[in-house]
């Protein structure tokens, strides 16, 4: 057995189903050892793409996704997706092939020291230099990828030390114990929610890995307490309880920003900095916070906190829980924040205008998909719209990218979502610039067999950037483009493309295109003006407090 063959049969000892990525000169060992593995490596149209699957699969399962590219170009291309991960907190194994370590020491072709390159953007990453450590550093590299908080981790493997004879067998995988918060700490926080007036929830990613969306949900219930989730907290309370406040992070005021204006606690679960700075919520640092999470607290002057319960969040609220005393009737200014939140979200749904406003394209996605059925948003003016419009019953069923924001996540990340979950309807929500950066890969989807649906939001442009010079400067430059004729696009790769040309033909285009069974694409043109009319929306916005 040589290195690779080892390495293989150590992801085999991981449980890895799938590696995402391309062949090369220097990863032809690994190729060779995978072809005779359980695992299924799927050959990706771009590296990048292929680092955004294992994302994307790493988030939707717990269990690293792992990707594999060659060195130098194949491995930089990679390094977006892979950043993606670690700032998201999706665990993820990214594997390199490299040149000869005989090689190292002289300017060869295509090396960089890939080691340097990935240690800004992973939890962790390693060299082989040795067959025998192999194991040693697989076991490693999936440890710190799946360990509160998961990332991406980087393995690098010399062509050299590929082909070299190694000696050892996988390491087994053992379990991690749960850790509990201090009883000091729970005493604190249930004092601290007792004598809160009007506490509120905010809950974020964290509480989605660790598995607490019962936990969340039963919390917020019996005290009473209303729940704001981040754009990667979607569904951790069904969008439907009066106590759901839906999202938080538009980096506008909007409804929910009227409790958290009139909050005297913030009861921060699961929550990580990168998801919606504190500044944004708490710009005075004067909201005093309890923080409820598996891991502590980053520092920030807007983020002092109260008491920080470290610990399992599902046996830390329940014992806070059985610890708080405190009215169980619900505040009708809740209740009324609420109406207001969902007459706006029903407002647009007999819209008829054309170009298809955001809302009114998103209200009937949500209309058509089941409860467990899961959105892939990409980066653009359109996320904003999902992430205030497009509400979850579960969790995972809105994936964004928020961390590292990267566009061109979409079409890749449905392809690991429909693998996930070949039984989900699936569909990737983009603007026609992250469509261009990775369509190559609906060739990827076709081959393997993942049908979904992709819809455009049409505005032959970057429409957030467009959005955001609007605001700054009162006028736009650089953000115009041209478009190929998507539906013929679509053809060409032998897909299903459709057009939208009435706001009354996306109901019935979205249900006929989640029928197909191969890759679909919708064209929907946008009207991005409701961009500039929120804005102005919300700096008018009152709050009855």
């Amino acid at each position: 057995m040589n290195t690779a063959e080892l390495l293989v049969q150590c992801l085999e000892k991981e449980g890895v189903r799938y590696v995402f990525g391309l062949p090369g000169e220097e990863n032809l060992e690994v190729l060779q050892a995978l072809k005779n593995s359980s695992i299924q490596f799927i050959t990706t149209r771009h590296e990048q793409g292929a680092a955004f699957m294992a994302d994307v699969y790493g988030r939707l399962t717990g269990q690293a996704g792992v990707c594999l590219s060659t060195l130098g170009p194949g491995a930089t291309n990679l390094m977006t997706g892979v950043a993606d991960a670690n700032l998201d907190g999706a665990p993820l194994v990214a594997i390199t092939g490299q040149v000869g370590t005989d090689r190292m020491h002289l300017d060869s072709h295509q090396y960089l020291d890939l080691v340097a390159m990935f240690a800004p953007v992973t939890k962790w990453n390693a060299q082989i230099v040795r067959p025998s450590i192999t194991p040693e550093i697989v076991r490693k590299a999936f440890k710190l990828a799946q360990s509160e908080k998961p990332g991406a981790v980087h393995i690098d493997l010399p062509e050299n030390i590929a082909a070299m004879e190694a000696p050892g067998e996988a390491l087994s995988t053992g379990q991690l114990e749960k850790v509990f918060a201090s009883f000091s700490s729970i005493e604190t926080a249930a004092a601290a929610i007792s004598n809160a007036q009007h506490p509120i929830i905010l809950v974020g990613n964290g509480a989605i890995r660790a598995h607490a969306s019962e936990a969340v949900t039963n919390f917020a219930t019996q005290l009473q307490i209303p729940v704001a989730n981040t754009f990667m907290g979607k569904g951790i309370i069904p969008y439907t309880h009066p106590l759901s406040m839906w999202t938080i992070g538009l980096q506008q005021r909007d409804y929910i920003s009227c409790l958290f204006e009139r909050a005297d606690l913030v009861i921060a679960i699961g929550y990580d900095f990168i998801e919606y700075s504190p500044k944004r919520w708490n710009p005075e640092g004067t909201i005093p916070i309890l923080h409820i999470a598996a891991s502590p607290a980053e520092v920030d002057s807007c983020y002092t906190t109260l008491s920080e319960v470290t610990g399992d969040i599902s046996d830390s609220l329940q014992e806070i829980l059985s610890r708080v005393r405190r009215p169980d009737k619900a505040d009708p200014y809740v209740t009324e924040v609420k109406a207001s939140l969902q007459a706006d979200f029903e407002y647009y749904a007999n819209d008829a205008g054309f170009p298809v406003k955001p809302q009114k394209m998103i209200y009937d996605l949500r209309q058509i998909m089941g409860p467990a059925d899961i959105a892939i948003s990409d980066v653009g003016a359109h996320k904003m719209w999902m992430a205030r419009h497009y509400h979850c019953n579960q969790p995972n069923t809105c994936i964004i990218s928020n961390g590292f924001a990267a566009m061109g996540i979409a079409i890749p990340g449905a392809i690991a979502a429909k693998l996930v979950y070949p039984d989900r309807k699936v569909v990737a929500v983009t603007g026609d610039g992250g469509f261009m950066m990775n369509c190559q890969e609906l060739e990827t989807a076709l081959r393997v067999g993942t049908p979904f649906v992709t819809i455009i939001f049409n505005d032959g442009g970057y429409g957030l950037i467009e959005w955001k010079q609007q605001n700054h400067f009162g006028e736009s430059n650089f953000i115009k483009f041209g478009n190929p004729d998507f539906v013929k696009l679509a053809e060409s790769m032998g897909l299903k493309g459709y057009r939208v040309e009435a706001a009354t033909d996306l109901v019935p285009i979205l249900k006929e295109a989640l029928l197909q069974p191969i890759p679909t694409v919708i064209d929907c043109p946008v009207d991005y003006r409701e961009n500039l009319l929120f804005t102005q929306k919300s700096q008018v916005l009152g709050c009855h407090i």
